[in-house]
């Protein structure tokens, strides 16, 4: 996807006053229509790159452009852009769906627009609730309830902190379809997730973070192309006890109590060693009965750059 930047994050980093850093220097442009998804374990620091963008914590460097608004002195012009779904479900109990919705629009100093909030309600399966208090509200419901809050200004960027988090399989899957039509409407979506298969189910761009270092921001394909393995499962005919001498340049494993031989291997790579290994393997007599091939997914690709980092 190509387009222009409607967020733009310039060596924006957070450290606190006893010295602990939350955030390095972050570099990011999230491109106007495109769905990004921010992806780290807890802790990681997406929340905290989230919430500096939002206006909620002040960074201790860099620079955010909003829209084309300053972040820092065009402070309101700038938050009215942003609608913001955090994590916790916090929202006025004891009003009812539509007064609390209406409300935050009047809080952004949008006039009346019942149609709209109506509009709102019934894509995110609320009107018929609309009249209920929030604390009659089932955990999914106050979910959806949050985001209604974050659309009723008109924003043209949507971050949703965690969305899914704490909410069923089933609910998750409908969050997913609303995402889209979201997009699909105009809206930039930007999501922060420790899932990862919402990320592989959403995202057109994927940024990996750990430890408040941002390690890379990638097309989702083109990450799952260039660093995504593939692998080759062999059922084997009969069970080894053990791997033949002479296999060691291809370093596959023994599975299923020796049921299973598997080779991770680089689809990428000129050679890929399948060919020489499924030769090797006949020369000494092994034969299979099946074979599968697999792609890594992006969970795989996760924990594999989290752990270079780490080391």
């Amino acid at each position: 996807m190509t387009g222009e930047a409607i967020l733009r994050v310039e060596g924006v980093a957070k450290t606190y006053a006893g010295g602990v850093t939350a955030l390095e220097p972050v570099d990011l442009a999230i491109r106007k229509g495109e769905i990004f998804a921010l992806l780290g374990p807890n802790g990681a620091g997406k929340t905290t790159l989230i919430s500096i963008i939002c206006g909620i914590v002040k960074p201790s460097a860099g620079t955010i452009t909003v829209a084309g608004h300053d972040a820092i002195r065009d402070y309101k012009a700038a938050r009215r852009a942003i609608g913001l779904v955090p994590q916790e479900l916090s929202t006025d109990s004891f009003e009812s769906v539509l007064a609390t919705v209406t409300f935050s629009r009047r809080l952004f100093g949008h006039g009346p627009n019942p149609a709209y909030i109506e509009q709102i309600l019934r894509d995110l399966s609320l009107w018929d609730k609309r009249k209920a208090r929030i604390l009659e509200l089932s955990g999914g419901m106050k979910r959806r309830v949050l985001i209604a809050k974050a659309l009723a200004h008109e924003p043209q960027i949507l971050f949703l902190d965690e969305p899914t988090a704490g909410v069923d399989v089933a609910l998750r899957r409908d969050m997913w379809k609303l995402v889209h039509r979201l997009r699909d409407a105009g809206a930039t979506i930007i999501l922060t997730t420790h899932y990862i298969e919402e990320a592989e189910e959403m995202a057109d761009r994927v940024g990996v973070i750990n430890r408040g270092k941002l390690l890379l921001v990638e097309e989702k394909a083109a990450l799952m192309r260039k660093l995504g393995r593939r692998e080759l499962e062999l059922a084997l005919v009969e069970p080894l006890a053990a791997l033949p001498d002479g296999l060691e340049q291809w370093s596959p494993r023994l599975e299923n109590d020796g049921h299973t031989l598997r080779y991770v291997f680089d689809a990428q790579a000129e050679h890929t060693g399948v060919p020489s290994l499924l030769r090797a393997l006949s020369d000494r007599g092994i034969a299979f009965k099946d074979l599968e091939t697999s792609r890594s997914s992006l969970e795989d690709i996760f924990v594999d750059l989290v752990g270079e980092e780490r080391r």
